[in-house]
């Protein structure tokens, strides 16, 4: 029974390590290049998962001060760091996507295949 309540207290954690090992998964064994991409970008967002779950508090408000008259500590607020650096990452993951999907337009023009093995089959011919 604790390690349900320590599994749900967590849970948000337990979820980005699965959907890490999932897209790890993708990634590594399978050989369409696209869903290589959709694994890739799952391991993004497990990520972003983790670091927006670990930087969230119970019981404090957003680093917006309005009233100046108020004294503010900064036991009050949620650290804006890790909101940051997820914000700074889905930027460059779309980034990385969209040209990673350029990449494979490219091949299959080349090739008429998203099939890594087909590919690395048709370029050892071109060497020979």
């Amino acid at each position: 029974m604790e390690l349900l309540s320590a599994l749900w207290t967590q849970r948000y954690m337990v979820v980005s390590v699965l959907l890490f090992c999932i897209g790890a998964f993708s990634l590594v064994f399978n050989p369409n290049l696209i869903k290589k991409l959709i694994g890739f970008d799952l391991m993004d967002n497990a990520v972003y998962l983790m670091l927006t779950s670990a930087g969230y508090v119970d019981n404090r408000i957003a680093p917006i001060v309005t009233d100046f008259s108020a004294p503010a500590s900064a036991a009050h607020f949620v650290n804006p760091i890790p909101a940051g650096l997820v914000l700074t990452g889905i930027v460059v993951s779309v980034s990385v996507t969209a040209f990673a999907l350029a990449l494979v337009v490219r091949i299959y023009k080349k090739y008429h295949t998203v099939y890594l093995d087909v590919i690395m089959a048709s370029m050892e011919k071109e060497v020979d």
